[in-house]
């Protein structure tokens, strides 16, 4: 083993993390083409794919700004902590996923590095934000960036399906297959938004990486690792998503093709516009909270299955704690690496 041992480690874990991220976020772009039968698994996961690619390369390098100055610790320790918060978040979505429960890997990525540093240096290391120069900042910034794009997921959503309803309501069955193609728009759309936000995060981890190990000045990456974001988020889609999307476009509310296309389309505008501005939000979240709101806005409560809601929140406010501790306990391990 070499000196550089712990870094290589390190890397490899943040694209294990764009892989579990996958098993989340990314399915949640297909979730309700799939759910709907609009779109076969396969051709769904091949779309999505191209379109998670192109998100990162022509947007999105907000997010990894964010994501790359979350904490702040002396430079020797800097790949340690990072490996030790990684190690939280993927350990956190491999065990929400096996239980099929849409997780948020925002939250437990940020939990990860906020356990890790803490344990490391003190509150001082954390970055709090949240506002700077017209972009969301530091660890308070991630929050209400998250916060606010889970409620307009839901508040879009339910007035896209409110004005949608009333304007089809005398529509005729020749409307279902014109609004079958749209999806496949919207759907592209939002996975494009997913790139361009939830791969930049790992970017923006690898990034933080190089800094610390003095393999780079600044925290822009080579072309490759964008790449090799993107793959991982599209393989972790492909390998193991389908119990989130059964989760996320069949459990949670029993949605129609009009209802997916009001998904998608909301998701990914709330998504997509986060991108720009450098929040660095959930598409588990999003993407739930808008098919809440599509059944809010269909005024059928009963059918929406609040358990399984109650189940999926649970999950989101666990996550940031369960993370850091996993992170926390991890941290000796790395620091004991080569």
């Amino acid at each position: 083993m070499t000196a550089d041992f712990s870094l290589v480690l390190a890397i490899l874990m943040a694209f294990a993390f764009a892989l579990t991220n996958g098993f989340h976020d990314a399915a949640n772009s297909i979730a309700t083409l799939v759910a709907t039968r609009v779109a076969r698994p396969l051709p769904a996961v091949a779309m999505a794919s191209v379109f998670n690619l192109l998100g990162p390369l022509m947007f999105g390098a907000a997010v990894a700004n964010t994501v790359g100055k979350l904490v702040t610790v002396d430079p020797s320790h800097g790949v340690p902590v990072i490996g030790a918060g990684l190690t939280g978040a993927v350990v956190w979505n491999t065990f929400t996923w096996r239980r099929n429960l849409p997780s948020s890997s925002s939250h437990a990525l940020v939990g990860g590095l906020v356990g890790a540093a803490l344990l490391d240096t003190g509150p001082g290391s954390i970055n709090l934000g949240p506002v700077q120069d017209g972009h969301l900042y530091g660890v308070l910034g991630v929050l209400v960036g998250l916060l606010v794009a889970t409620s307009l997921g839901f508040a879009v959503a339910y007035v896209v399906e409110r004005i949608l309803l009333r304007a089809t309501r005398r529509a005729s069955s020749r409307l279902r297959r014109p609004v079958r193609s749209v999806q496949w728009a919207t759907s592209a759309f939002l996975a494009f938004s997913h790139g361009s936000n939830d791969a930049q995060k790992t970017v923006g981890i690898v990034a933080g990486l190089l800094v610390a190990s003095g393999n780079a000045t600044s925290l822009t990456v080579p072309l490759p690792v964008v790449l090799g974001a993107s793959i991982s988020l599209t393989l972790g889609t492909a390998l193991g998503g389908w119990g989130i999307i059964k989760t996320v476009g069949r459990r949670i509310f029993p949605i129609r093709s009009l209802d997916g296309l009001v998904s998608q389309s909301s998701s990914a505008s709330v998504i997509f516009a986060a991108s720009l501005i450098g929040a660095p939000v959930s598409t588990t979240q999003v993407v739930s909270s808008s098919i809440v709101g599509i059944g809010v806005g269909r005024s059928r409560w009963r059918h929406i299955s609040w358990e399984v809601v109650r189940s999926i929140a649970v999950a989101w406010v666990t996550t940031m704690p369960a993370a850091a501790i996993i992170a926390a306990v991890a941290l000796p391990i790395w620091k004991s690496l080569p």
